[in-house]
């Protein structure tokens, strides 16, 4: 049987690479005694995978990763296990029973929502307050970047690749862009997919390039909210999209 396992990352454990996050979970499966499922071989090793990475200083308060196990008591007991040998900033907000034709985390990502701030005195001018100094954002001149941005047909970002330049279109990709009242900050949900996976500094940095200006190094804070996948298209139609622990036959939150 296949589990999937949403849990949070915050705090200096942002700092934490992808790699060590796995290592991290496959010692904490030990400590918790679970009934993990292992690959055959010479050098056996847990079956789990992955949602899309976490770039190294966004907090995320929705991390995915599957597991197949051998058995298991219930759901619950899952997540006491793990919350009990874990950290405080990797918490286990919910786990769920994949079905059996449920493709793996990693290949089912469709998009994902992000909250997205500044650091003290590095907000742009196009949406900074005035008075503030660059710490603060100003609603009207995010909504007015924010139509602005939306209104276009294209947003060319160039990416610097190992073999040269690369001109991407972030455009199609971003999904839903607005300035959120409730935290002061901006939201956007955007395509997270292996094909088309954009991130929130692509966007930022595209926006202030094409107001004139350049976005300060180290200005945002990032923090992941929800990662999606599509249930399935009908005939010329696409999927909805859906959190990634809504596919699961049961789940606890």
């Amino acid at each position: 049987m296949f589990i999937r396992v949403k849990f949070t990352k915050t705090g200096a454990i942002r700092y934490i690479g992808h790699l060590d996050v796995m290592r991290y979970f496959q010692k904490c499966i030990r400590r918790a005694e679970i009934d993990v499922a292992y690959t055959g071989g010479f050098s056996p090793h847990q079956i789990m995978t992955f949602a899309s990475p976490l770039s190294v200083g966004l907090e995320s308060q929705a991390e995915y990763m599957d597991l197949k196990l051998n058995s298991m008591t219930s759901l619950q007991d899952i997540a006491d296990a793990l919350n009990a040998v874990s950290v405080p900033e990797i918490r286990i907000a919910d786990v769920g029973l994949l079905p059996e034709n449920a493709g793996n985390a990693m290949a089912s990502v469709a998009a994902a929502d992000y909250q997205i701030e500044f650091r003290a005195g590095k907000v742009p001018a196009c949406l900074a307050a005035e008075g503030s100094e660059q710490s603060a954002l100003d609603p009207d001149k995010c909504r007015a970047v924010i139509e602005k941005t939306l209104g276009r047909t294209e947003i060319p970002y160039t990416k610097v690749l190992k073999k040269g330049e690369r001109i991407l279109d972030l455009r199609p990709g971003i999904l839903e862009f607005r300035f959120d009242e409730e935290t002061n900050s901006l939201f956007l949900r955007c395509d997270a997919s292996s094909a088309g996976n954009i991130k929130p500094i692509q966007v930022l940095e595209s926006i202030c390039a094409m107001e004139g200006e350049t976005l300060a190094q180290y200005a945002l804070l990032v923090t992941r909210l929800e990662m999606y996948t599509r249930t399935a298209a009908e005939e010329g139609a696409e999927g909805e999209l859906i959190p990634m622990i809504g596919i699961c036959e049961e789940h606890l939150a």
